[in-house]
Parts: structure tokens; sequence; C-alpha cells
């Protein structure tokens, strides 16, 4: 008689139960995870306009900067302009070297972050 080698029906399920609960256990962080990275954006748009006017009032000291008086000035301060689905709050801001807390918002997925802006 021939000696049958394989795996049988207990091991088999077993291994689709452990599966299954990988499954549920993984699901919720990779799901979590669009929400991680849609608030990265955000971040990284705030980044890009507190670098903005940074450079743009190292300019503005050599005579060749653009105007800011409101955080809202500094959405033109970005080369091709603020995208669409973002909003700046409109908040006032000092002129000098003192930096002024200005509010970006997503307007799309609801995230927001803060970014500094220095008036010129």
């Amino acid at each position: 008689m021939k000696k049958q080698s394989g795996f049988t029906l207990i091991e088999l399920v077993m291994v689709i139960v452990i599966l299954g609960v990988l499954a549920v256990v993984a699901l919720p962080k990779y799901v979590d995870l669009k929400t991680d990275a849609q608030q990265a954006a955000t971040n990284g748009m705030a980044g890009a306009l507190s670098s903005a006017s940074a450079i743009n009032y190292a300019a503005f000291q050599m005579g060749k900067g653009s105007a800011v008086a409101d955080c809202q000035d500094v959405k033109g301060l970005l080369q091709g302009g603020l995208p669409t689905s973002y909003s700046v709050a409109a908040s006032s801001v000092a002129s000098g070297t003192t930096m002024s807390t200005c509010a970006l918002s997503h307007t799309t997925n609801g995230t927001s972050a803060t970014f500094t802006a220095m008036g010129t």
C-alpha cells in the first residue's frame, strides 16, 4: 500500500482561521493609514507655506520680495499658488521679524494645520 501524504482537513481549517484572525487585526491599521496620509499632506502644505513665507521675507529684505500683511497673502507666494482644495483663514500678519501663526485647512477631507508667516 502506498503511503499518503498531504494536509489534513483540520490543518487546512486552522490555517484559514489564523488568516482570518490576522485579517481582522490588520485591517483597521490599513484603513487608518488613509487618515494619516491626509493629515500628512496637509502638514506638508503648511510646511511649504512656512518656507515660502521665510524665503519671501529674506527676499523682501533684499528689495525683491512680495508684501505680506495677511495670512491670505502667503498663498500667492507658492509657485503655482495654493491648490483649490486648501483654504487659509484670514488673519493679519505683523510686519517685521515677528512670526504670526496662520491656519490652513483642507476643504475636502477636513484636516487642518498651522503655519508661520512673516509680515513684510
